[in-house]
């Protein structure tokens, strides 16, 4: 709190002497402390434990290719790139996905998929590489096999060579599941690259830090207000929380799980999901020997209150990656603003949390609220791909 009460002193001591200051709202302490939680950016890289090849420059070339890779589907119309575009911020634009049939679910942006504890909206898998087979072999996605990723590795010269490079072995000899994980994990190691950049936001909260009211006063006052807004009254970051704006925990928001000739049980399916896998921290694939990172998927069990439950999305780049929400049933972001304004509460699951409450927002909050969440994009590189969607 001394460095918080340090920071306010200096913009209000800023404040009289600058004329920009006036674009500047005077945020109090404890707001300025909320603010600075969201920070720093980037995270600093860490190796993912359970992947022996996270971080290595030949497997991530390798994973770069298999991502772009048709071969992967029996009839080389669908690769991991046909749900997961670069130029749609590693989306694809669509409210819910289409495989090799339509499928329940909108596809998630990959951006800063690193820092994620849980993947996929129902948390199915506890690690990035087994996340990145599902689709491959899923009959309703890719519709790929173990087989095909292993004839692909063994039979493509080039495939073969940069495989040899990234594991330190050859393709030849080894079984298709082992060549099916390892593809996954050189999957993992690319998408472990697809980091987002710095945002309008990030160069507000640091001039905050260090008490730049010229550099602060940058970020528009619609987004300053939209901030203060969810810092505060919105109670936005009980569950976007942290740099990346996500507890990567799940909850029931009250969008209806219903789908076409069913439901989407949500993280209870997951969590049934994760139990039932070989593919976890807890099975013979994790390359971390002493399994230290297995611990929260060797306690979760599913309760009735899972039921419904979606992961939290990050809010980085959400105006890139329209539409919105599990099932992609919320077109723009002012759409998801209005959702929390004016959802019913008896729409929750009765075992569920209680965190929700309508936030009644009158349109310039909104409007203050979407300003806020564009602030929070960025321009997004696309991959590295001067050889090519190849590995060399």
């Amino acid at each position: 709190m001394r460095r918080v009460a340090a920071v306010l002193s200096a913009l209000l001591a800023l404040a009289m002497a600058e004329p920009r200051a006036a674009e500047l709202l005077d945020f109090s302490a404890a707001e300025i402390a909320r603010i600075l939680r969201h920070g720093p950016w980037p995270q600093p890289f860490a190796a993912d434990p359970g992947n022996r090849v996270s971080g290595n420059r030949d497997a991530v070339a390798l994973g770069r290719a298999l991502f772009f890779e048709t071969r992967l589907a029996p009839d080389r119309t669908l690769s991991c790139a046909t749900c997961h575009e670069p130029a749609l911020a590693w989306s694809d634009g669509r409210p819910r996905s289409q495989g090799r049939v339509a499928l329940t679910r909108n596809a998630p942006s990959l951006l800063d998929v690193r820092l994620k504890r849980w993947f996929g909206w129902d948390g199915g898998h506890d690690t990035l590489w087994s996340m990145s087979l599902r689709p491959i072999v899923d009959p309703k996605e890719i519709g790929g096999s173990a087989y095909g990723i292993a004839d692909l590795l063994r039979g493509d010269p080039t495939l073969s060579a940069c495989y040899a490079r990234a594991f330190g072995r050859g393709a030849d000899g080894i079984e298709a599941e082992a060549l099916a994980v390892d593809a996954a994990k050189a999957l993992a190691a690319f998408q472990e690259t697809l980091d987002s950049p710095r945002t309008p936001f990030d160069g507000f909260r640091d001039a905050l830090g260090r008490g730049d009211v010229e550099a602060a006063a940058r970020l528009p006052v619609a987004a300053q207000r939209g901030t203060r807004l969810f810092v505060g009254r919105g109670n936005c970051a009980v569950c976007h929380l942290g740099p990346a704006f996500t507890n990567g925990e799940f909850h029931d928001i009250g969008i209806p799980y219903f789908t076409p000739g069913g439901d989407d049980g949500g993280r209870h399916e997951g969590i049934k999901t994760l139990r039932e896998s070989r593919l976890t921290l807890l099975g013979p694939w994790n390359d971390d020997p002493a399994r230290a990172t297995g611990a929260a998927t060797r306690h979760v069990d599913p309760q009735h209150r899972n039921f419904g439950e979606f992961r939290v999305p990050s809010l980085r780049n959400a105006a890139r990656t329209a539409p919105y929400m599990h099932n992609g049933s919320l077109a723009t972001l002012r759409d998801v603003i209005r959702h929390y304004s004016d959802f019913d509460p008896e729409r929750l699951h009765g075992d569920g949390e209680a965190i929700l409450t309508p936030l009644k927002l009158d349109d310039a909050e909104i409007d203050d609220l979407a300003a806020f969440l564009d602030s929070l994009s960025s321009e997004i590189p696309g991959p590295d791909l001067s050889a090519g969607a190849r590995c060399g």
